[in-house]
Order: C-alpha cells, then sequence, then structure tokens
C-alpha cells in the first residue's frame, strides 16, 4: 500500500460516543475506560488485545485503533446494529504523529507484524484490505487470514485529536437523524455499502 492509495482513515463508533469523542477526542481503550460509553467491541477480542504488547512500545490498549477500511469483519458482525453507528473519517497526517504504529492485518491477531508509520504502510496488502469480500469457500485458511488482513490497523497512542476529523459517515436516514441530535457538527454523508445495507 502506498500513501496516495488513501484517502482517509476509520474509527469505527456508536453515535452515542460522539458528544464525548467531540470534547475529547478518540481516546484508547485504557483512557476511554475512566469515561461513561459504549462498547461495539468484541469482549473476547478485547481479552486478546488486553495481553498485546507492542514490540518497543506499549500495550495495545494505550493505543487508539484505526482501520484502513472499515468495511470489514468488524463491522459486518455489528451490521444489525448499522442505525446507531458511525464511521468517523480521519485525516492522513495521524500518520506522520509520533510513536504511531502499523499493522498488517488485526493488531489481535498470532500473525501480525508492527512497522513504524508512515514506512510501515509498504507492508500493508491494499488490494487485500479493500477488496469487496473476504470470503474464499474453497480454501478457509485463506479467508482467515484474509479477514484478519481486512483488519489491518493504524495505531495511534493515547488519543486522535478533534482536528484530524474530516466528517462522518452513517448508513441511512435514520441513522442521520440520530447523528444529528447529538449537535456533533461534522459533515456527514450516508453511505449504506461501508455498513453492509
Amino acid at each position: 500500500m502506498k500513501r496516495e492509495d488513501l484517502d482517509e482513515l476509520h474509527y469505527i463508533t456508536a453515535i452515542s460516543n460522539m458528544p464525548s469523542i467531540w470534547r475529547n477526542g478518540i481516546l484508547s481503550h485504557k483512557r476511554a475506560s475512566k469515561y461513561q460509553h459504549v462498547s461495539i467491541a468484541s469482549g473476547e477480542i478485547q481479552e486478546r488485545r488486553a495481553r498485546k504488547i507492542i514490540p518497543g512500545g506499549r500495550a495495545l490498549h494505550e493505543y487508539v485503533n484505526l482501520y484502513f477500511c472499515a468495511r470489514n469483519p468488524m463491522l459486518y458482525l455489528r451490521r444489525s446494529q448499522h442505525t446507531g453507528l458511525c464511521v468517523l473519517r480521519i485525516g492522513l497526517s495521524v500518520l506522520d504523529l509520533p510513536g504511531v504504529v502499523i499493522t498488517d492485518r488485526n493488531a489481535a491477531s498470532d500473525w501480525v507484524r508492527f512497522f513504524p508509520s508512515p514506512e510501515g504502510l509498504t507492508s500493508v496488502s491494499g488490494e487485500l484490505v479493500f477488496a469487496e469480500y473476504w470470503t474464499h469457500p474453497e480454501d478457509l485458511f485463506t479467508e482467515w487470514e484474509h479477514k484478519s488482513i481486512k483488519c489491518a490497523e493504524v495505531l495511534v497512542p493515547d488519543r486522535v485529536d478533534p482536528r484530524y476529523f474530516l466528517g462522518v459517515y452513517v448508513s441511512c436516514e435514520e441513522a442521520k437523524i440520530n447523528f444529528e441530535a447529538t449537535g456533533v457538527p461534522l459533515t456527514l454523508e450516508i453511505n449504506p455499502y461501508l455498513f453492509f445495507q
């Protein structure tokens, strides 16, 4: 993957979290635990992430995890909740912040590799990350691997400041109404495809 292949990065969250995110920024798992919020994360995956240490860095839970592509297995699992979810669009300049790490697949994976940003972009398969589907019925191992690679991450230490927010995607008119009710003044775009609708 090259930087010019990217327009933005993505952060998946509950719409109800947006007023707090607008005030405080996107916080790492560790920092967010001090605030009342709705988690859409899998408990099982979070247990795995809690045990991960970034080589030469800190605990995985001390980083904000952004996706290259939010249309991934994580969002697919939450597709029935789409009216209460949004995808924050994050500017690429976060790639240049100190201590940012790039993963070539889901950071909870046993086979994940970690790279400094932005150089690590070259180790991420853009073809697989941006593929429409990750299913490979003829080869279960390839499907597991592709599913993990679809969830490649950009890990930002501690916090992503709101100045990096470009806008937000929602799935439908109902989600738009829900988002607008938060009063967060971000540019909004309805994108059903992103949410598997």
